[in-house]
């Protein structure tokens, strides 16, 4: 399977990452066959994106609120007394996780995220792992089943967010309700970037290497099957020519570029 090719003066995105904050966590929790049990620093990245033509900005958030300590109880009792989190700077907000910082920004989830909210929230709801300004619902738009979704390459349900083949969200179920991850356009002549968010984390578990974990008391998603499913399809994705994969907590990727100038203000070189 292939992904579109380009159009006739195809507009694409500049994506810069963006540190959002570090996580110490044991291989254990994610996969079934890891080398040790040591600590490992894993990242929580942002990204930046600019629009090559109409100059629009977006900020696919996947990080760690700097208050991270005033996080629902139940959130904080799933912490190991192992890990750890450290959040350096201040993280910007956006995309379905925290409360945002730009009072005029659009938030954009999926439409199962409405589940999320209609089950109740933190504090209302004590055993809610999300807090009541998760997201402003006025002004959030949700992907549901009133627009358009149509495969691409090995993903069932893609949908053209500017209409221009710049920029899909991908419906990407199993971590959370209304998860979503991004393939974007980084050239005008056939470059990608796949987003693959909080799909795995683990990098072994794109490559094959590794299997999920299992018999977790706090399960990392929140349905497993649907999950093993978009972990297999990202990984096809991955093999696609001129596709590069990151995962939100993907440590090989961060390892290599940390400091370096795929963080903004430089920007993450097109395959």
């Amino acid at each position: 399977m292939s992904l579109p090719p380009p159009r006739e003066n195809q507009a694409y995105f500049t994506v810069s990452a963006l540190e959002s904050g570090h996580i110490h966590v044991v291989d254990r929790i994610f996969i079934d066959n890891p080398e040790n049990d040591n600590l490992q620093r894993i990242p929580s990245l942002s990204f930046l994106f600019q629009h090559s033509t109409n100059n629009k900005k977006l900020l696919f958030d996947l990080g760690i609120r700097k208050d991270w300590q005033n996080s629902p109880p139940k959130i904080l009792a799933s912490i190991p007394p192992e890990s750890g989190v450290e959040v350096e700077q201040d993280v910007i907000e956006s995309f379905s996780k925290r409360s945002p910082l730009f009072p005029k920004s659009q938030f954009v989830v999926g439409g199962e995220t409405m589940k999320i909210i209609e089950e109740g929230l933190w504090p209302e709801k004590e055993d809610s792992v999300y807090t009541s300004d998760v997201i402003p619902t006025d002004r959030t738009m949700f992907l549901g089943e009133d627009i358009t979704w149509e495969p691409i390459g090995p993903l069932s349900r893609a949908y053209d967010f500017y209409g221009d083949g710049s920029l899909y969200v991908i419906d990407a179920p199993g971590h959370l309700w209304g998860h979503i991850n991004l393939l974007v356009r980084t050239s005008a002549d056939g470059g990608w970037l796949y987003l693959a968010g909080d799909t795995a984390h683990h990098w072994n578990l794109i490559t094959g290497k590794s299997g999920m974990a299992c018999c977790h008391t706090a399960p990392i998603h929140v349905d497993e099957e649907a999950a093993e499913d978009m972990i297999r399809r990202v990984g096809e994705v991955s093999r696609l020519p001129r596709v590069r994969v990151i995962l939100a907590h993907g440590r090989p990727w961060y390892e290599e570029n940390e400091g370096g100038d795929a963080f903004y203000p430089g920007s993450i070189k097109s395959l």
